[in-house]
């Protein structure tokens, strides 16, 4: 069975105490998700500086790491399908993010790329490649498994005609890296997400879903900006990539709005997107 999931950043804003956590995951769970997918840094306390930061950078988010996620989860009764950790605290604390991806049941560690790297520069990314095999044997010898999650920094090209995506994707082993995909980002960058989905094929073990498309009200004139939208209110042909994405044998789509939700609810905009969930996953 394929499990149909919410990216935990999605809820971020609204996990500032026990009882809007617990309110939170209650709302996915009745609106027929069946997982949760958990960030290392929104389970664990995040210094004062780092929410500041990020919120600086116009991100709106609350810690919920001092929150006892594992009980929350629990009493949910929702999956954990996976949990994104950052590369260089996966080296620097092997033992610990193990021990939590067991507690939680788990097996999928994804790592997620965005402003830790240089994806500019081939070598860089070759070496990045090398840093990611490395960490896929070591948790392949703790029984668990690496996923690489993408945005469209990737789709920067590097080498020729060859994307930094491509290039990980060559360059990384498929015993110890496999793929979180999100269709949501190339899209955004203007490229063929199927196109992508079909290269990973069977790499493809978790797939991240979001719509695109405009929340304009009346009529306009000049040229307007896409974001993120609740699935079946944007332009992706998600059907598509839904049927696709289950051929290949996901074990999870998960949902992540990321901003511009309906009503400025992330509640409500989970919501909205799990009548397309519950229809298509």
């Amino acid at each position: 069975m394929v499990r149909k999931a919410v990216q935990q950043f999605q809820i971020r804003t609204v996990i500032g105490t026990e009882q809007q956590a617990s309110e939170a995951l209650r709302a996915i769970k009745d609106a027929g998700y069946d997982g949760i997918e958990l960030c290392g840094f929104l389970i664990r306390p995040l210094p004062p500086s780092v929410i500041e930061m990020v919120k600086a950078s116009g991100i709106e988010m609350e810690s919920g790491g001092d929150l006892d996620w594992e009980s929350l989860v629990k009493q949910s009764d929702l999956e954990v399908v996976g949990i994104h950790e950052d590369l260089d605290m996966l080296f620097a604390f092997t033992a610990s993010i193990v021990s939590t991806a067991r507690m939680y049941g788990t097996d999928n560690i994804i790592i997620t790329g965005m402003r830790s790297f240089d994806y500019s520069d081939k070598q860089a990314v070759l070496d990045l490649s090398a840093r990611l095999n490395e960490a896929g044997r070591m948790l392949e010898k703790e029984g668990l498994r690496l996923l690489y999650h993408n945005h469209n920094c990737e789709l920067r090209k590097v080498d020729g005609n060859k994307t930094a995506f491509q290039l990980l994707i060559e360059q990384t082993d498929p015993r110890y890296v496999n793929f979180e995909f999100d269709s949501y980002w190339p899209t955004e960058a203007g490229y063929d997400a199927l196109a992508l989905m079909n290269m990973l094929g069977r790499r493809m073990k978790l797939y991240h879903i979001n719509d695109r498309g405009f929340r304009v009200n009346g009529s306009t004139s000049s040229i307007i900006e896409a974001g993120s939208m609740e699935l079946g209110y944007g332009n992706m042909n998600l059907e598509v990539l839904v049927n696709t994405a289950r051929g290949y044998g996901v074990e999870a789509v998960i949902l992540e709005s990321h901003t511009n939700w309906a009503e400025d609810s992330p509640i409500r905009s989970l919501q909205l997107s799990a009548k397309f969930m519950n229809e298509h996953v």
